[in-house]
């Protein structure tokens, strides 16, 4: 389903609560399709309170297939949604690497993703030429892209407006609505309809360095602090992210700041000379599987949309695809679960 091209024939009224990444892919999907769509976030200032904006952006359906197997099936195709959608979308491919003393690491990750290429040191020297002499191996997922995440929260929300979806910021809702349908994108603040529903909490830095060059992320293995470096260009490099079960929304701890430091810096220790721009934390919503799923309540008057982890990003437009098949005919969807 070309999210640009079909429209339906009986369009409906439909409102989105939460312009996080779900939300804004529900909005725009929907609007496109020729629904009546108003899209409703709390927060006055764009993003302010969205656990979508400490994210990593990284679409990386073979990485992340690691802990969560069903990504390496669906992922491709929210790859292949942004790639029609989002024109600044950088298709570099992912590398994984691992210091020596965490060799044992990269045969795990091996079983567990099957990487399609695997380089030597001249190999891994070619793409990244920073990173020669530094590792002596490396697997590299050349399918796999990243994004600025500011940009590309700015980016979809302008295309919602364009799209012709009324965008209320600052707007409090309460249930229930005079829409015909309520999709219900608020994270962690629908945890009292979904119950089953945890906080992760991940936190991440934001490093400028100009003495490091990588043009693609880059995960570095480890058993206890895995690491991601993601260039957002300008010499600003995103370093996450911690994984702890938590839903405390402070600030960033010392320890996980040392953590995510100290394994830049085995990355490359010019990052021991970096300035720290930004530090911040979020909490993600994450049901038991880590998977996001869809939920169809009052018979398809209200559908939660929910529990993005670690793949909100790269499955957002699957999820905005699910739903729009079902308003249109119930399409079935292995993302779409039963109430």
């Amino acid at each position: 389903m070309a999210i640009d091209h079909e429209r339906v024939a009986n369009p409906l009224s439909v409102t989105v609560v939460g312009a996080g990444i779900l939300g804004l892919w529900q909005a725009l999907t929907l609007s496109r399709q020729g629904h009546r769509v108003r899209l409703v976030e709390k927060s006055a200032t764009p993003f302010a309170e969205s656990a979508s904006r400490y994210a990593g952006a990284m679409l990386a359906p073979g990485c992340e297939s690691e802990n969560t197997p069903e990504v390496r099936d669906l992922g491709p195709r929210g790859l292949a949604l942004w790639r029609e959608v989002y024109p600044h979308l950088v298709n570099g491919g992912s590398l994984v690497v691992a210091a020596p003393r965490d060799y044992p690491e990269l045969s795990r990750f091996a079983k567990a993703t099957a990487p399609p290429e695997t380089l030597d040191a001249n190999g891994l020297a070619a793409l990244e030429p920073d990173l020669g002499g530094r590792f002596q191996s490396a697997f590299f997922f050349p399918d796999e892209a990243h994004m600025v995440t500011p940009d590309a929260l700015e980016f979809l929300l302008d295309a919602v407006r364009l799209s012709g979806a009324v965008v209320e910021l600052g707007a409090a809702w309460t249930s229930p609505s005079a829409a015909d349908v309520i999709i219900d994108c608020r994270g962690m603040s629908a945890s009292r309809d979904l119950p089953v529903l945890r906080g992760v909490r991940g936190e991440r830095l934001l490093i400028r360095s100009e003495d490091v060059h990588l043009s693609r992320p880059v995960r570095l293995l480890h058993p206890r602090h895995p690491l991601y470096v993601v260039p957002w260009g300008g010499g600003r490099y995103v370093v996450g992210a911690t994984v702890i079960e938590s839903e405390d929304a402070g600030g960033m701890t010392v320890r996980s700041a040392l953590d995510l430091l100290g394994a830049a810096y085995t990355l490359h220790p010019a990052f021991g000379e970096a300035e720290i721009v930004d530090a911040g934390a979020g909490v993600r919503p994450a049901f038991p599987d880590n998977l996001p799923h869809v939920e169809i309540r009052d018979g398809g008057g209200r559908i939660f949309v929910n529990g993005a982890f670690r793949h909100g990003f790269l499955l957002a437009p699957v999820l905005a695809e699910a739903v729009a098949g079902y308003l249109a005919n119930q399409t079935p969807h292995s993302l779409i679960v039963p109430a």
